[in-house]
Formats: structure tokens, C-alpha cells, sequence
């Protein structure tokens, strides 16, 4: 089984691609929309802004061949950070519609408990796992992960939240529904955690 790692010009595609390979796993840097049809496995990695992602992705239709992986091949297709926020209908940071793969929504952070945050949330965070999913184990060793990021994803269907981080209060950290999941936060800069994370990706069938 080899990963296709999106290449589209939405950043830290070798960093992911140095992680999966570390951990024993095979994985292509892949620059061709239609070449995704050959991967059982797809991650989308992604930094910057909502609009200037999806103008990426729909330049050369990455954007459909995507949807096609997801909905009609069944290939397993994973965000990572802003790749994740691409996986909803939208965002507020920008005016373009997202792939629509998950229902749901981003939105700025904002503080939910009355405490002063700062935003962007950088840095290493607790991360807890709100159900049993293909990415997490519940009730293991706590679990930390490095977050980068200003807007988070607010989910139609509770049942959709894989795992929530604290910032100002409950914030989504991980979704995911069937072979469609993502992840806010970075598990190629996450040591152990984003390894343990990638193994399990990789598992899936």
C-alpha cells in the first residue's frame, strides 16, 4: 500500500512524506490530479488560507478528482490542517465553497469560557478523543499534538468530532466520517504521537 500525498502547492507535503516513510510506510509526492486513482490512501496537507487553497486545488481539478476519490472510489482521504478545513462546505476566512466532504462549517476562534486567548493557536496541546475512531484509541495515554491555526471546523453532527483540544474552551481538533477524516493540528511535526497517528492511518482498509 502506497499514500498519495497531495502535491498542489499547499505546503509541507515533505514533511509529511519524511514521517510516513521514518515509520516504515510508503509514500508518493503526488502532482497529477488523475494519478490519484492509483492510491488507496490520500492526505491532503495544507497551510495558509481558505480561498488560496481551493484556488489551488481547483487550478489543475484537483478539487473534483478528490471528491471522486472520496465519494465514488472509496479511497480513504485524510486533511491535515488546512487540508482538513478544505474537507467542509466553507469557511469564514474566505468567500469560495470547500470540497464538502464533511458536514460542517470553519470559523475564527473565539473564546468560549470567558478567558483571553491568542490566536493563532501555536504550539503543543492536549488532545482528547471523543469516541472510539480510526485515528485515536480511547482512554489510552494522554496525547499531545502541535497545532498550528486561527480557524477551526464546527461540525454538523456531533458523531462527525473525532477529537477536541482546550483553547477558550472546547475546540474541534480531529473529524472524520467513514473514509473521509482530518486532522487540525500537525502530525508530522507531533514526534511519537503523529506516528502512532500515521500507523493507524495506514492500517485502515
Amino acid at each position: 500500500m502506497t499514500i498519495a500525498i497531495v502535491a498542489a502547492g499547499l505546503g509541507n507535503v515533505k514533511s509529511v512524506k519524511r514521517m510516513i516513510d521514518y515509520i516504515g510506510g510508503e509514500a508518493d509526492l503526488v502532482d497529477t490530479p488523475s494519478r490519484l486513482k492509483d492510491y488507496s490512501h490520500i492526505i491532503l496537507p495544507g497551510v495558509g488560507a481558505f480561498d488560496h487553497g481551493m484556488d489551488l486545488l481547483g487550478q489543475q481539478g484537483w478539487d473534483a478528482e478528490i471528491i471522486r476519490a472520496a465519494r465514488e472510489r472509496g479511497q480513504i482521504v485524510m486533511g491535515i490542517c488546512l487540508g482538513m478545513q478544505l474537507l467542509c462546505r466553507g469557511s469564514e476566512e474566505g468567500v469560495k465553497p470547500g470540497l464538502g466532504l464533511m458536514g460542517g462549517d470553519v470559523k475564527i476562534l473565539e473564546s468560549q469560557d470567558g478567558s483571553r486567548i491568542k490566536i493563532p493557536h501555536i504550539g503543543w496541546s492536549v488532545t482528547t478523543p471523543t469516541q472510539a475512531s480510526p485515528l485515536f484509541d480511547v482512554g489510552g495515554e494522554e496525547l499531545r499534538y502541535y497545532f498550528v491555526h486561527k480557524y477551526s471546523a464546527h461540525c454538523d453532527h456531533e458523531s462527525d468530532v473525532y477529537a477536541r483540544v482546550d483553547y477558550g474552551g472546547p475546540v474541534v481538533a480531529s473529524i472524520g466520517r467513514d473514509n473521509v477524516m482530518g486532522a487540525q493540528f500537525h502530525p508530522e511535526k507531533s514526534h511519537r504521537f503523529g506516528m502512532a497517528l500515521f500507523t493507524k492511518f495506514m492500517k485502515l482498509s
